[in-house]
């Protein structure tokens, strides 16, 4: 079992910079793909980045591509998501998200994720 735990979302101007956190428990973080998804208003949920175990594969959607970065640090069960360059469209609430252990492959699809927290808002002002 894996709990997820989003933190640092937070308001920003456009333009500007934020970075999100997801903690981890459990022992299968290492061993885990994760991702980060988004869900705006009246939107579908969609993802945003993927990270496989030990950070060889690594996986954008087009619409943050050069903007955001996610990273991972096994030893402190923690991911990353680094956003720059923030637009008002990137406003929404930002879910953590985890395949289960030995799982491989990043993937862009929500339900192959089985572990969720429960998301941090970020929003963007223009």
């Amino acid at each position: 079992q894996v709990q997820l735990v989003e933190s640092g979302g937070g308001l920003v101007q456009a333009g500007g910079s934020l970075r999100v956190s997801c903690a981890a428990s459990g022992r299968t973080f290492s061993t885990s793909v994760m991702g980060w998804f988004r869900q705006a208003p009246g939107k579908e949920r969609e993802f945003v980045a993927g990270i496989s175990w030990r950070s060889r594969s690594i996986s954008y959607a087009d619409s943050v591509k050069g903007r955001f970065t996610i990273s991972r640090d096994n030893a402190k069960n923690t991911m990353y998501l680094e956003m720059n360059s923030l637009k008002p469209e990137d406003t929404a609430v930002y879910y953590c998200a985890a395949r289960s252990a030995f799982i491989a492959g990043v993937s862009g699809n929500p339900l192959e994720y089985d572990y969720w927290g429960q998301g941090t808002q970020v929003t963007v002002s223009s």
